[in-house]
Order: structure tokens, then C-alpha cells, then sequence
């Protein structure tokens, strides 16, 4: 098995994984991307798990990044003194004025915290509460309410999420309470800011804006998480840094069957321009109680490893799961023996007008050419490694050299790239061999290796792109 690993995980932090000492094993067990759920977190414990988390890893001698996912439009129930059981063709109104209820007896209701959801849907249209558990149709509505037949029947408890699928809802996509977390974040230096239910460019637009205003070099990832996210699938993967295939809205607002196939979709479409995508959610859901995964669970995970994801991703298993550690070193394995094994298959990668991308390309198919070489890279803002990794070299992995911390906890985004902070030199030739001393001594290279080199070089006074073939002395 390779020491290298391409695939990259990322887990989110809870009460499960906050401490400092599982901090430290999940880090060293090969975790790249640490994850904090704004829909669950305090800002105090925000700023604390951020400083814990920078603590750690440096201790650990490895740097990982850190993404805030912060909440986004959300529909909700309100309060209830104790569930409702609703039965099955049951009427049953929401309302958005509260005190709005039906004054007779016969019909129940709760109070929905968007008032313009009256608006935004029709009568026979589909309203789903609690992840999909509870369905009920639309039969008629008013200013005040919106009453309905329950199809599939359970408690309702209090603040249930709610979907609505197909209903184009007219939420904004960076709330206020977004716009609050966001700072926190800023202020203690996080990598990534995952956006909810991204269903256009634009909404990934008006978070870049916030984030120009306050002069941040964060990177966007963009959820998409319903079915007008398909529709505008291009544009959105086009205007985000990043992309995160939410497996959980998207199997409550789409058919299931569907799930599949957006997923593969969403995945080629970030491959064919170049950006970085993430699966998650429910890759190893029976492991937040049980020691082992589930058969379909380690084919799910290979299946994205299949697909040249860059990342996958665990939620529960890792924030309230028994088995936390196990979950990463799960997902660390079947990556490894899957890439093993794909060293061969036929790969439908980024397609690129670019000089710059073209020179990058030629110095993947050497490396793809070459039994054994690995790829030694040099970037100041990302785009080299950004570059090389989105060509998906076949077997080698990418050494990403540079300057700057907040870039190298970036680059753990992106597959196959292995990052190093390490000063340039004025000559770009002594910032090769520099790298190559610091590859050495941490066992990344040895006296024989095949390396290729993409990078600038000084020619006549001037820098000039190149792609060297060297082996280690």
C-alpha cells in the first residue's frame, strides 16, 4: 500500500472529538480538513476549538484547515409545548402569523418561522418535515396559513427542518446569523466557508463581496443541496472555489434514485473546469454506533474514490459517533486500496485553453509516463497546484511548495497535492534544490527518484514557466 494518500477526509468536529488528545490522534491518523456546524455552534466554543485546533496541529507537526459551514436559509417549525402524532390523511395547517391557528377544534397546526412561504408555494405541492420522515400535500392556503393532507404520518416535535421540493423559495442564501458567524470566523483565521443551499451564482457572488469587503482570502465552497442547485450546476461550480455534494438535503429534495446520478454529475462537472469537489454525508452513518461500517457503506466510499472526488467527508460519525478515530482510519483505507486499484482506468479530466495549464498538462503526462516519479511544484497563490491537481496525475503524488501557511492549509482541499511551507529563494534553481533537502529528510524522496518539475525559472533576467525532468541525488 502507498504511503501517499490522494483522497482527502474531512471530519467534523463535536462532543465527540473537541478534546485536544482525540484532536491530536484524528490529525495524525491523516485527517487534512477539520469541519465546524454553525447550525449547532456557540461563538465562544467556536473561537476556543479554533485555537485548540491551530494548538494541536502544530504540535502535531501537521497543519490542517479549518472550514466554518455556516447555516443558510433555513425553514423551520416553531415551538411545541409536546410533539404532535400526526395521522395519516390528517389535515394539518402551518401557519405564518402566529396566534393564526384554526379556531375549531378539529384542525391542528404549527407556527412556521417563513412568513413568506405562502407566497413562494401552491396547492399540491409536496411540504416535508423532519428529514423527509413526515410528508404532507398542500390543499389550499390563505395570508395566514397553509393547510394540508399528512401522507406519511409521525411526531412532529419542536424547530423541525423543513423542505419543500421543487418550490423555488425566495430565502436569502447569506443570512444575518450567516453574516454574524462569518466574522468569528474571520477574526480566528478559518480556511473555508461552506455556503447552505447554494442555488445559483449569485448567492456564491454575494458571500465573495462580504469576503472583498473584509479583505479575505478565505475560500468559498459552495453546498448544493436542492434541485434548482442542479439546474444551475455549471454557473455555481464556475463562481465557487470549491464544491460539497450534501448528500442529505439532496436525497430529501430529490428522487432517491436521482442521488446517484447528480452526484456524478456534480463530480465531472467540477473535473471538467477544475475545481475541487466533496462528497458527503451518510458515508459511514452506522458507525456512530457500531465498531465496523456496513457493506454498501465501504462500496459508497469507494465509489467517490472511484470518481476522482477530492474529498470525503464525515458528519455525524465524527461530532456524537462512539468511534470516531476508527471512522477516519475507515475511510484512510478503503481510499488507499482504492487508488491502488485505479491506476489504469480511463480518466475524462479538466479541459484547458490556457498556456499556463497546457505546460501543467505536459508535465502530468510525463509524470503519467514515468514508473514511479512524483511531482515538485511551486506556488505562490494556489494556481500550479491547483492546476496539477485538477489533471488528476495517475499514480504520482504532487509535492506543492510554498511561502505562505494560510495557502499550504488550503491546498489540503485538493487531491493528490501534499503541501510545504518553505521560503523561496531569489534563484528559483535553489529554491528546487531546498525543496528537494526538506522532501529528503521527511522521507518523500529518495536518491534515484524521478522527479518532475513545474515551476519558473530565470532566463535572461526574466521568469519563464518550465517543466524539468531531475532525479534525486
Amino acid at each position: 500500500m502507498s504511503a501517499f494518500r490522494r483522497t482527502k477526509i474531512i471530519f467534523t468536529l463535536g462532543p465527540a472529538t473537541e478534546s485536544e488528545a482525540m484532536l491530536e490522534k484524528l490529525i495524525l491518523a491523516g485527517a487534512d480538513i477539520i469541519r465546524l456546524n454553525m447550525a449547532h455552534a456557540k461563538h465562544d466554543w467556536t473561537r476556543t476549538v479554533i485555537r485548540r485546533i491551530r494548538a494541536v496541529s502544530q504540535r502535531a507537526g501537521r497543519e490542517v484547515a479549518i472550514m466554518m459551514d455556516i447555516k443558510g436559509p433555513e425553514i423551520r417549525t416553531g415551538d411545541l409545548d409536546v410533539p404532535i402524532e400526526l395521522k395519516a390523511g390528517e389535515i394539518f395547517d402551518f401557519t405564518v402569523k402566529p396566534g393564526s391557528g384554526s379556531s375549531s377544534e378539529e384542525v391542528r397546526s404549527v407556527d412556521v418561522n417563513y412568513k413568506d412561504l405562502v407566497s413562494d408555494i401552491q396547492v399540491g405541492d409536496t411540504v416535508l418535515v423532519d428529514n423527509g420522515l413526515l410528508r404532507l400535500e398542500v390543499l389550499a392556503k390563505n395570508e395566514a396559513r397553509i393547510r394540508c393532507r399528512v401522507l406519511i404520518p409521525g411526531p412532529l416535535s419542536s424547530r423541525r427542518h423543513i423542505n419543500l421540493p421543487g418550490v423555488k423559495v425566495n430565502l436569502p442564501s447569506f443570512t444575518e446569523k450567516d453574516r454574524r458567524d462569518a466574522m468569528v470566523g474571520l477574526e480566528e483565521g478559518i480556511d473555508f466557508l461552506a455556503l447552505s443551499f447554494v442555488r445559483m451564482a449569485r448567492d456564491v457572488e454575494g458571500l465573495r463581496e462580504f469576503l472583498n469587503l473584509h479583505k479575505s482570502k478565505v475560500r468559498i465552497i459552495a453546498k448544493i443541496e436542492d434541485q434548482s442547485a442542479i439546474t444551475n450546476l455549471d454557473e455555481i461550480v464556475s463562481a465557487c472555489d470549491g464544491l460539497m455534494v450534501a448528500r442529505g438535503d439532496l436525497g430529501i429534495e430529490c428522487p432517491f434514485e436521482e442521488l446517484p446520478v447528480i452526484q456524478r454529475r456534480a463530480v465531472r462537472a467540477c473535473l471538467a473546469q477544475g475545481r475541487p469537489v466533496i462528497v458527503a454525508t451518510h458515508m459511514l452513518e452506522s458507525m456512530i454506533g457500531q465498531p465496523v461500517p456496513t457493506r454498501a457503506e465501504i462500496t459508497d466510499v469507494a465509489n467517490a474514490v472511484y470518481e476522482l472526488a477530492d474529498c470525503v467527508m464525515l458528519s455525524g460519525e465524527t461530532t456524537i459517533g462512539k468511534y470516531p478515530l476508527e471512522c477516519v482510519q475507515m475511510l484512510d483505507k478503503i481510499s488507499r486500496r482504492i487508488e491502488a486499484e485505479d491506476g489504469d482506468g480511463e480518466r475524462e479530466v479538466a479541459v484547458f485553453t490556457g498556456d499556463r495549464m497546457k505546460m501543467l498538462h505536459s508535465a502530468v503526462v510525463l509524470a503519467n509516463e514515468i514508473p514511479h516519479s512524483k511531482i515538485l511544484t511551486f506556488t505562490r497563490h494556489g494556481f500550479m497546484a491547483n492546476g496539477l491537481a485538477a489533471l488528476r496525475p495517475v499514480h504520482s503524488p504532487v509535492f506543492a511548495f510554498t511561502p505562505f501557511l494560510e495557502l499550504a492549509r488550503q491546498l489540503r482541499l485538493l487531491r493528490a497535492i501534499e503541501p510545504f511551507v518553505m521560503p523561496f529563494a531569489s534563484d528559483p534553481d535553489a529554491s528546487i534544490e531546498n525543496a528537494i533537502t526538506i522532501l529528503k529528510q521527511a522521507g518523500r524522496v529518495a536518491a534515484g527518484d524521478k522527479l518532475i518539475v513545474a515551476t519558473d525559472i530565470v532566463s535572461q533576467d526574466r521568469l519563464v514557466d518550465s517543466v524539468q525532468l531531475r532525479t534525486v541525488r
